[in-house]
């Protein structure tokens, strides 16, 4: 699972451990590999996920969840969520998101090839989305 800040209160690592949290409490045989990414203004996304081991963990997944605080067109070019969308659809893992505002046209969404999109604002709709998307995965 890869959550990017949620904005405030609500950072990476807090927003990914509670849909962490609902992924286990829905099924605890999963394995949930949360992995916080935070990218400084200017850094390389490949560099960042090449030193993230990003793309052996995500080969060796069921499934990717992303977390964003916004997704929609502009703010997804160039952003790490985008580069992951874009390397589970080309690895063949299906990708899904838990996003508190999504703005994608379905064609977006589409082209990202993301499962599902589950909207959830605070630390209980993240939990709440993490025991949804556990039926899925």
């Amino acid at each position: 699972m890869a959550v990017e800040p949620f904005g405030g209160p609500l950072e990476a690592e807090r927003a990914g451990a509670a849909i962490g949290r609902g992924l286990l409490r829905a099924d605890p045989a999963l394995s949930v590999d949360v992995c916080p990414v935070e990218r400084a203004a200017g850094e390389d996304v490949t560099k960042l996920l090449d030193a993230l081991n990003y793309d052996v963990r995500m080969r060796a997944a069921r499934a990717v969840v992303l977390g964003a605080e916004r997704l929609d067109e502009r703010t997804l070019l160039g952003s790490v969520t985008f580069e992951l969308a874009t390397r589970a659809r080309q690895a063949g893992v299906p990708a899904y998101a838990v996003t508190s505002a999504n703005a994608l046209s379905l064609f977006d969404a589409r082209i990202l090839d993301l499962q599902v999109i589950v909207r959830a604002r605070d630390v209980r709709a993240l939990r709440r989305a993490g025991e949804r998307l556990a039926g899925l995965v």
